[in-house]
């Protein structure tokens, strides 16, 4: 099934869909989820809050790609998680990604305004510059939290190598930024 008949089935109001996402895209939001959750309980527990969640969004939303729709409700849900969790000592994993985007991406609020979406459209158009694997090593990092080493595994890279490539791509992402006139 296609993601314009999830959709349909979504705006239909049938509970069919949620259960063909769960089988087209569960996998692949269950490894998002892991990557930021430890725990197998708080993998699923995230899992069935996105479900849930993506089912109260669509209607009103008809989200372009489901998949990116239901990853991007997963991740927010997963940090939403480890956030309520640890609101006193933070999670390694998550400490150490902000503060690496912190250097060309600051964050005052945890509330979503016009700058973010302005700065969501900017991310991106610069993601587009890149080249396939520059693209790739960045969202598998910022967006998939996975490790130097496991990335530097897939590629065949050293580590050094991976995070001298993340170190020259928010250095871009920086100066890209400041092209555009985005306050740092």
């Amino acid at each position: 099934m296609d993601d314009k008949e999830l959709i349909g089935l979504y705006f239909g109001r049938d509970e069919r869909a949620v259960a063909e996402t769960m089988k087209k895209y569960g996998t692949q939001l269950g490894y998002l989820a892991g990557r930021l959750l430890s725990d197998k309980s708080d993998v699923e527990e995230c899992l069935n809050d996105t479900y849930f969640k993506v089912w109260n969004a669509i209607p009103p939303h008809r989200p372009d790609s489901l998949y990116a729709f239901c990853a991007a409700v997963c991740r927010r849900t997963a940090i939403n998680m480890i956030e309520k969790r640890t609101a006193d000592r933070r999670n390694a994993c998550v400490v150490e990604l902000t503060a690496e985007m912190e250097q060309c991406i600051p964050d005052d609020s945890d509330t979503r305004s016009e700058d973010d979406e302005r700065l969501e459209k900017l991310m991106n158009d610069f993601l587009g510059t890149l080249d396939d694997e520059k693209r790739s090593v960045f969202i598998l990092r910022y967006w998939y939290g996975e490790s130097s080493a496991s990335i530097a595994q897939k590629y065949g890279y050293t580590e050094t190598k991976i995070r001298s490539m993340l170190f020259r791509t928010r250095k871009q992402l920086k100066k890209y930024l400041k092209g555009k006139d985005v306050e740092l």
